[in-house]
């Protein structure tokens, strides 16, 4: 299965969703943790006061993440969360080492 990691150094789980300029794509499988893509966005969480839920944005970060099963993230708000549910991601808030933590994610997914 597909993983999206929000990261700011590549070794943790350690960024905020609406932070992360790039999101580490992994297969995991049978408790192998592999990198397989990066997938470059644009900042969720930046001022604009006409969209301010920044619907569109949103939408396209939901496009690079086609085909994941859940994202792994320091923190996510609640606007993000629901529409990631709503389009079959489930976000996951932990911190941590990627490759241990997405072992144990995928346990229970």
């Amino acid at each position: 299965m597909l993983i999206a990691v929000a990261s700011k150094d590549g070794r943790d789980i350690n960024q905020h969703f609406g932070h992360a300029e790039r999101f580490l794509i992994y297969e995991v499988e049978q408790g192998i943790v592999k990198l397989v893509d990066e997938k470059k966005v644009e900042r969720y969480c930046s001022f604009d006061p006409e969209h301010p839920l920044r619907s569109h944005v949103l939408k396209e970060i939901a496009e690079a993440l086609q085909g994941c099963r859940a994202v792994a993230t320091a923190q996510i708000g609640e606007h993000p969360r629901g529409e990631l549910e709503n389009l079959g991601i489930e976000p996951f808030i932990v911190t941590g080492p990627i490759k241990t933590t997405l072992v144990e994610l995928a346990k229970i997914l």
